[in-house]
């Protein structure tokens, strides 16, 4: 009889041992599917902006590389430009766009003065969430009011190494009036003046029809033919990097 006790109670022994491990590994498994996951890295995307000028004799002023989002436009062709396309487009001030205007999560600059022929290159790197677009803008400085870029070009799916390229034609802001003439020009072939916030001109964005010059027959103007231009004035490629 003490036998087939000790028989007996070996068994139950060890099936509650057993339950007893089975109740530990699924408290564990409880514990461990309650634990909150890791917060993912943030990722970065990097964007390479190449920007050529391919006029003869327009310096442009220094580049300003705008990050947008929420729809953000720089400009709107027929509509009246803002105070900041007009201090940039008359006397190359990009200090009126700045990464507290709303659409706009930063504002990279260029080095200075983009020469005719020369390129320069403009990096901005951000996290993937917050660029959804980019804006460009530089003023031809030997006019009274023209500006090139690009406004609002969608590089929400470009993949890594991909490449956009564009070819950007001059705009008027069409806030000053396309005098040439003397002390109405900023740039090197008259230095004259830049922004003023009077607007004489018909008050809306459009092509620029391109300057006259003296050696053209506009008498009064401070332009020779060499600061003519045609379209395009600039080349522009978008590569992400990362």
């Amino acid at each position: 009889m003490k036998l087939q006790q000790r028989k007996n109670g070996l068994p139950l022994t060890a099936a509650a041992l057993t339950v007893g491990l089975m109740l530990s590994a699924c408290s564990d498994n409880d514990h461990d599917t309650n634990m909150p996951e890791p917060p993912a890295p943030p990722v970065e995307r990097s964007f390479t902006l190449t920007v050529t000028n391919l006029t003869a004799n327009q310096p442009m002023s220094p580049l300003a590389l705008l990050a947008t989002s929420n729809g953000y436009h720089a400009w709107q062709n027929g509509e009246p430009a803002s105070l900041a396309l007009e201090q940039l487009a008359e006397g190359g001030d990009q200090s009126g766009y700045n990464a507290e205007m709303d659409g706009i999560d930063m504002v990279v600059s260029g080095a200075g003065i983009l020469p005719p022929g020369a390129s320069e290159s403009l990096t901005l790197t951000q996290t993937e969430a917050a660029t959804a677009s980019l804006s460009l803008l530089t003023m031809l400085v030997n006019t009274n009011d023209a500006f090139s870029g690009l406004n609002a070009i969608d590089i929400s799916q470009m993949a890594m190494d991909e490449t956009q390229s564009f070819y950007t034609p001059a705009y008027d802001a069409g806030t000053e009036a396309n005098s040439e003439i003397k002390g109405s020009i900023p740039g090197p072939a008259d230095g004259g003046e830049g922004f003023n916030a009077a607007r004489d001109d018909v008050d809306r964005v459009h092509l620029h029809p391109g300057v006259i010059s003296q050696d053209d027959g506009l008498s009064d103007s401070v332009l020779k033919a060499s600061h003519r231009f045609d379209n395009p004035v600039l080349k522009v490629t978008i590569q992400r990097t990362r």
